[in-house]
Parts: structure tokens; C-alpha cells; sequence
């Protein structure tokens, strides 16, 4: 892209050697991605778009819809060779751009995903949702004043621009600057009242310094959205915090409910019901966090820490060594251990 931009700047002659050459170059670059893709999969979908890729070579949203298939079913090394096949066809389609950079991202190469909307975003400077997908990866990369510099042009561009308000609340809140944060996400709401993540947001900063408006807050997230997750877990924490054990494991059992695989519901219900003393129920819900999660080592380890306290020590003594194979520094696996060791 940036060689596309030189050529663009130096005059006829280049310009017309670039029309000379490109096609060529393209078709020699997308028939080398084609090759490393266009194999059967057994997924029907995948396999008719390698077919329609082979009759148009040339077309660059073919790549790019196949790339799309890939990347939902975790193909990442493929959904990357077919946008870049894309961007090579296509170079200035946003939409290639803000793809990849997500494969990247969910494919652990965060630092390709932010040069990729780096690159985006100096295509257009001035493409607010390119900017706000740039803030959010520079603030993942932790690099809070290059997000917070995206961020203040997003809101020159549109000073009513609700998302660039929770960008700029969850770098503050990230940095600790509290205060500050909390009026970035009320700026958020007031101007998008159905911005759930906001709510949220505000719920747990209030929390965090002890105001009186925190379950207000998370209230008003679970009304807007009774059956998300986010906002239910966000709620149950809060009232754990606040010594409500039995209103946070209501919440926790509507998340499960809706969603059987959601783990965590069952395991911070289990660490309420140890809080409780209620070591059998405490029991059942690390067990149904192993089911789902079979490598949750914590799970492990407080499913043997009830079995301890309930006089099961050889199955203890399992989980324990489970927990350590999983994670072999984990310290409290180590003293259950010790301690179940010495008994025997």
C-alpha cells in the first residue's frame, strides 16, 4: 500500500509502469494464495467459494468472503492468506483491513493487528469507526497515549460521538484515572442511553470508590439487556462484594441457564457456597466448572480443597496433583498437598 502511494506521487512514466506490471504481479501473488487454500475442506461453503476463486481469480471479495469462513471456524493461517489475496487485488477496502486485523488479533499477533490498522487508518484519517477499531487495539497493546491521541480525533471529527467517549472512559480506567473515567462513560450514556458496556463500566468504577449509585448502575445495564452475560456477571460481583452471597449465585444460576457452558457462573458460585460453609454445594459447582472447562485449574484445586474439608482425601489428593500438572507452581495446590501428604 505504501509502494501504491509512491507510484501515485511520481509522475506518468512510473504511473504507467505500475499499470504495465501490477496485473501481472497480482495474479502471480493470488494464484499463489489460491494454491495454498484451494484444497477440499468438507466444508461446503469454503469449497464452492475455491471454486468460484478458480473461474475469478481477479475477484477480490471472493477472497475475502472465504477468508471470512476460515476465520469462524479458527482457519487463521488461511483467512490470512486470503486477505492478503484481497489486499493485494484490493488494496484500499477498509473492510479487508478491519478483518485481518481481527484474525491477527484472535490468532495472538496483536502487533500485526495494530500495524494493520495502523495502515487503515492512514488510508483514511478521518474514518471514524477505523479510528475507534485502532484506539481499542492501542489501548489492548497498552499503549495508552497513542490510543488517547486516536481517541481526541475521533471526538474532533464528531464531539457527540458516544463510542469515542467509552474508548476515552476505558483508557482512563485502565490508567487509573478514576474520576475522569466515570465522566467519560456518564458523557457515554447520556448521549447513547442503551450503551450497555457503559452502565456496566460506571457500575464497577462506583463501586470501586464506594458510591451509592454502583448497583443503580448495573441495574440499569440488566434492563437494558436482562439476559447479557456481561452485565449479570458484572451485577453478581457486586453484590458478592457487598456480603450478598445468595442474590450473586441467583444471578450466576440465570446465566446458566441461559448458557450451560458459561464456567465461570459455576465456579464463583462455588467460591460463594465455600464462603458459606456449604462445602457439598461448593462441591457440585467446581465439579460442573471441570466439565465444562477441563483445564480450569483453579477448579481443580477447590473441588480437592472441598473434598479435603468433606474427608475425601484421596480424591483431594487427585485434584491437587491435577491442578499442579496443570499449572506445576500453583502454591495453594502445593500446601493441600503437603498437608494431605503429612495426614497420610
Amino acid at each position: 500500500m505504501k509502494v501504491n502511494r509512491v507510484w501515485l506521487g511520481t509522475g506518468l512514466v512510473l504511473c504507467c509502469l505500475a499499470i504495465s506490471i501490477l496485473p501481472s504481479c497480482k495474479n502471480e501473488k493470488a494464484d499463489n494464495q489460491q494454491e495454498t487454500v484451494n484444497g477440499a475442506t468438507g466444508n461446503s461453503a469454503i469449497d464452492n467459494l475455491t471454486k468460484a476463486i478458480g473461474s475469478d481469480p481477479e475477484n477480490a471479495d471472493l477472497y475475502a468472503q472465504r477468508a471470512r469462513l476460515f476465520y469462524d471456524n479458527e482457519g487463521y493461517d488461511e483467512a490470512i492468506q486470503d486477505l492478503s489475496a484481497a489486499l493485494t487485488l484490493d488494496s484500499t477496502n477498509v473492510d479487508y483491513h478491519h478483518m485481518l486485523a481481527d484474525v491477527y488479533m484472535d490468532y495472538f499477533k496483536s502487533r500485526l493487528a495494530l500495524k494493520t490498522m495502523e495502515r487503515a487508518a492512514a488510508l483514511y484519517p478521518d474514518r471514524i469507526p477505523t479510528l475507534l477499531k485502532l484506539s481499542e487495539f492501542q489501548l489492548i497493546l497498552k499503549q495508552y497515549e497513542q490510543s488517547l491521541k486516536t481517541i481526541n480525533h475521533v471526538l474532533e471529527l464528531d464531539p457527540q460521538n458516544a463510542d469515542g467517549y467509552f474508548m476515552l472512559g476505558m483508557v482512563l480506567k485502565e490508567t487509573g484515572d478514576t474520576t475522569r473515567a466515570i465522566n467519560s462513560f456518564q458523557s457515554a450514556v447520556e448521549i447513547e442511553p442503551e450503551m450497555v458496556d457503559a452502565w456496566i463500566n460506571l457500575g464497577q468504577l462506583h463501586a470501586r470508590i464506594k458510591g451509592n449509585l454502583a448497583g443503580q448502575f448495573f441495574d440499569n445495564a440488566i434492563k437494558i439487556a436482562p439476559d447479557n452475560p456481561t452485565a449479570l456477571h458484572a451485577k453478581a460481583s457486586f453484590l458478592a462484594d457487598q456480603g450478598d452471597f445468595k442474590g450473586a449465585i441467583d444471578l450466576y444460576r440465570k446465566i446458566n441457564i441461559a448458557d450451560p457452558q458459561y464456567e465461570e457462573g459455576y465456579f464463583n458460585s462455588g467460591l460463594l457456597y465455600l464462603e458459606m460453609d456449604s462445602l457439598q454445594q461448593a462441591y457440585k459447582l467446581f465439579d460442573l466448572t471441570i466439565k465444562v472447562d477441563p483445564l480450569h485449574i483453579r477448579a481443580y484445586f477447590f473441588r480437592g480443597y472441598a473434598e479435603e474439608h468433606l474427608g475425601k482425601p484421596d480424591d483431594a489428593i487427585k485434584d491437587y496433583q491435577q491442578a499442579l500438572r496443570l499449572a506445576p507452581e500453583y502454591e495453594l495446590a502445593k500446601e493441600g498437598l503437603a498437608r494431605l501428604s503429612k495426614g497420610n
